[in-house]
């Protein structure tokens, strides 16, 4: 059994109750691991190391900070083996994908480290009378609460930015994926992060996260996960005054158009559905897809999708692992029921996958593939977040963005098209955060990463990231 604990105050530390919670292998449906069962007791004591150690960490150099954060950045690299080994066996996830995403979690810190060095503010000079100059100081204790999903990528998104701008940290990973934020930790102690700066404490959201959310000492809050849990958080921290950065739910539309690179189109579609058993925000949900096209798109896709080998994560031959939690592969079968309901015609998968041997009572779902749905219904509208897809035929751009636009979320969308005006055209009408056109999850640290609508408030990434946790100064000097 594998017992993690809170990292507090740069010490491995037991819930101060004393209470801890099973972890499980989706992909075995088996107990392997205890967490803590923290509460506000922990979160207040996490405060209390985190305050004490911002007066010292936020008066570091900027190179400093480079040189530790960076040192973490290469123990991750080194690492990345049995970090990825772990993101597997705690999410579900194929080894190979957990690898790429292990790496990405380095280079956050690299990025964030450098970026340290780098970031500046602006001055204004009013015309021989006064310049006024903006300080950017860092805010104080943040909290950062990261999802299941990409348990290490995502956790190390928001603290890296956190640290390098001079705050400290209490952050929460997902209580179902803990493990590789847990060893984080350790490699923190190895770089020699001072005692404090960051604090991470294991819990469920409404034991930790809420007590996170409501602490009037945690002056800023970062959250990734679900639009239900982000309008709570806003409706507790808003009326406090805290900054928020919340990056929600998707829907998001993959839109083919007759004109595209039809061979990159399907096999990124195949990606952009499926990839981590369809459990990233970004993957492309609904498939729109030109009528010219579409019979042999489809009969194409599915095809493709036949192919995917469904099974143990730590299987290198495996595309498509385990459903993340009991709870979550309950809620994405109902779906495919509730696509049933509505007149969906499934054409590949739509049930549960049975796995052998030590796999055979873990979480795993068939990729699916529906057909014949109207695209306002809710399967077409609501968050699935499985290795669920609709496919639906359009006869006009503006049908296609009647389609893609009729959803509550924003996030993301990918556009797949030889025509430049039209791709342009479509970017600018779509109501999304980030479009992608002829390619899909291609990702540069330095744009701004956020959604539109019900899809979260505020962006992430680049000098977004800084900013956000930053409070700007204005300083005003008369010649």
């Amino acid at each position: 059994m594998n017992k993690i604990l809170n990292y507090i105050n740069g010490i491995h530390l037991a819930p101060a109750k004393g209470e801890f919670m099973d972890n499980f292998n989706p992909a075995t449906g088996k107990v392997y691991g205890l967490i803590p069962d923290s509460d506000a007791e922990d979160v207040a004591l996490a405060y209390e190391a985190a305050s004490k150690a911002f007066k010292s960490w936020k008066l570091t150099t900027l190179e400093e900070r480079f040189k530790v954060l960076n040192r973490i950045a290469e123990l991750i690299d080194e690492n990345n083996d049995q970090l990825a080994t772990a993101e597997s066996i705690d999410q579900g996830k194929p080894q190979w994908l957990a690898k790429n995403e292990i790496t990405r979690a380095g280079q956050n810190f690299r990025f964030f480290a450098t970026a340290a060095m780098q970031f500046a503010s602006e001055s204004h000079n009013m015309e021989g009378h006064a310049i006024n100059y903006t300080l950017r100081q860092s805010i104080g204790v943040v909290g950062c609460i990261s999802p299941w999903n990409l348990p290490l990528y995502l956790f190390t998104w928001k603290i890296a930015p956190a640290l390098a701008a001079g705050n400290c940290v209490i952050a929460k990973p997902s209580e179902i994926t803990p493990m590789t934020a847990y060893l984080l930790s350790e490699l923190c102690i190895e770089a020699g992060l001072p005692a404090g700066v960051l604090n991470i404490v294991h819990g469920l959201g409404p034991m930790v996260g809420n007590a996170m959310v409501s602490h009037p000492g945690i002056k800023a809050i970062s959250f990734t996960g679900g639009t239900s849990t982000g309008r709570h958080i806003a409706s507790v921290a808003a009326p406090m005054f805290k900054k928020l950065s919340l990056e929600l739910g998707g829907k998001n539309p993959n839109i083919v158009f007759a004109d595209c690179d039809f061979d990159k189109a399907l096999k990124t579609t195949v990606n952009t559905s499926f990839l981590n058993q369809g459990e990233i925000c970004l993957c492309g949900s609904r498939i729109l897809v030109e009528r010219s096209i579409y019979a042999k798109f489809r009969d194409a896709l599915i095809e493709e999708v036949k192919a995917l080998k469904v099974g143990n994560p730590l299987d290198k031959s495996t595309k498509i692992g385990a459903i993340v939690s009991r709870m979550h592969y309950d809620k994405v079968l109902s779906y495919i029921e509730l696509a049933k309901e509505e007149g969906g015609k499934i054409l590949l998968g739509g049930q549960a996958f049975k796995a052998e041997g030590d796999n055979a009572d873990g979480w795993f779902i068939e990729p699916t593939i529906i057909e014949d749905l109207a695209f306002d219904c809710r399967t077409n509208t609501e968050e699935i977040f499985g290795p669920v897809v609709s496919i639906m035929p359009f006869d006009t751009e503006e049908q296609a963005l009647e389609m893609a636009n009729c959803t509550e979320y924003g996030l993301a969308c990918s556009i797949w098209t030889s025509d430049l005006s039209r791709a342009h055209r479509v970017a600018s009408n779509i109501e999304s955060g980030i479009v992608w056109i002829n390619c899909w999850l291609l990702r540069d640290l330095r744009t701004p990463f956020g959604g539109v609508k019900n899809s979260g408030v505020g962006r992430e990434g680049g000098w977004e990231a800084m900013r956000f946790f930053t409070e700007p100064k204005n300083v005003c000097i008369k010649y």
